[in-house]
């Protein structure tokens, strides 16, 4: 069973399901030619999607283009269904940093014929998460900085003030369609600054000041 860890207190949750945004900043939408929604656009990865600091990312053999995007990562502490904008913040336990590995090559050709792209977003090792800063040391969410080197250059560096939804309204849209329960973790969305990994690459994901993950891609 994979587990979510708080720093400091050590304390871990089993994680569940993990819900994502897309389009979630304007830039990035820009760069790959998506239209930005009305609506935030979601989608999950399974929780055998996970992987932590120090461990590897495996390319599927289905894909032959594999893209990182740095993402700003909620654990859920405490569980509701509707949960207000206004309450929302009182449900997260931590905060983190995460990449969604994503097949673009498959993603693209799967949305071509209008198809699920799961296989392109939830494939084993697509969803490396670091440890979370607990809750209470993080006075405002849209003020957070997330940044992501690979092999020592900066590929991706975005502010959370630039989001399109802002984590309240994330959390509470997200609450109105799944029940959200301990463990769950949210992914954010991703700045723009995308683009793909190959094999012997080192990433560095920064959830600037509090918290860090490092992969290699196998």
């Amino acid at each position: 069973m994979k587990t979510a860890c708080i720093m400091e207190s050590k304390a871990e949750y089993p994680i569940g399901k993990i819900v994502c945004l897309a389009r979630n900043y304007v830039a990035h939408i820009k760069e790959l030619g998506n239209e930005t929604p009305e609506q935030p656009v979601l989608f999950i990865k399974p929780s055998t999607s996970v992987i932590g600091s120090g461990e590897i990312i495996r390319i599927p053999s289905y894909s032959g283009e594999c893209h990182y995007e740095v993402e700003l990562a909620l654990l859920i502490g405490t569980g509701g269904k509707d949960i207000s904008e206004g309450s929302a913040l009182d449900h997260i336990a931590g905060y983190g940093v995460a990449l969604d590995m994503t097949l673009r090559d498959v993603q693209n050709e799967l949305k071509k014929k209008g198809l699920p792209w799961e296989i392109a977003k939830g494939f084993d090792t697509s969803c490396p998460l670091s440890e979370f800063v607990p809750a209470a040391v993080v006075s405002d969410p849209q003020n957070l900085r997330i940044r992501l080197e690979i092999n020592g250059e900066l590929r991706q560096d975005g502010t959370t003030d630039h989001m399109i939804h802002p984590v309240r309204r994330i959390v509470a849209h997200i609450s109105s369609i799944f029940t959200l329960e301990p463990g769950d973790v949210i992914l954010t969305g991703t700045p723009s600054g995308v683009g793909p990994v190959v094999s012997g690459d080192r990433l560095r994901a920064e959830l600037v000041g509090l918290a860090t993950l490092e992969v290699a891609v196998e």
